[in-house]
């Protein structure tokens, strides 16, 4: 196995993960994003750091490793946009049977 089967592996399993145990710590938001933003910064600044990192990983250009990480940051954010909208549908479907039993009670009491 190369390194960067094991990293993209570890990517997802991570995103899997995050998933499942639902953080909405927006402390780890922001805390992901400005590694993001860095690193996105670095590779800008030393394009040269992609290619040599890329070989060390078994990837055959820089170019390649930046795409496999933006897919699994692609399906992570995905994944977390999903797992929100799953909330707002759970929030509106608990208010409207909320919002039922109310109007049933007033109609009992009239």
């Amino acid at each position: 196995m190369t390194p960067i089967q094991l990293i993209l592996i570890i990517g997802f399993l991570f995103t899997g993960l995050f998933y499942f145990v639902r953080l909405r710590n927006r402390i780890a938001d922001v805390l992901l994003l400005f590694i993001l933003v860095g690193v996105a910064v670095l590779f800008i600044l030393f394009p040269e750091w992609t290619n040599v990192l890329a070989k060390k990983l078994g990837v055959g250009r820089g170019t390649d490793l930046v795409l496999y990480l933006c897919i699994v940051l692609f399906y992570f954010v995905v994944l977390k946009l999903y797992a929100r909208m799953r909330k707002l549908e759970q929030q509106i479907t608990d208010l409207i049977r909320k919002q039922a039993i109310d109007e049933v009670e007033k109609l009992i009491k009239k």
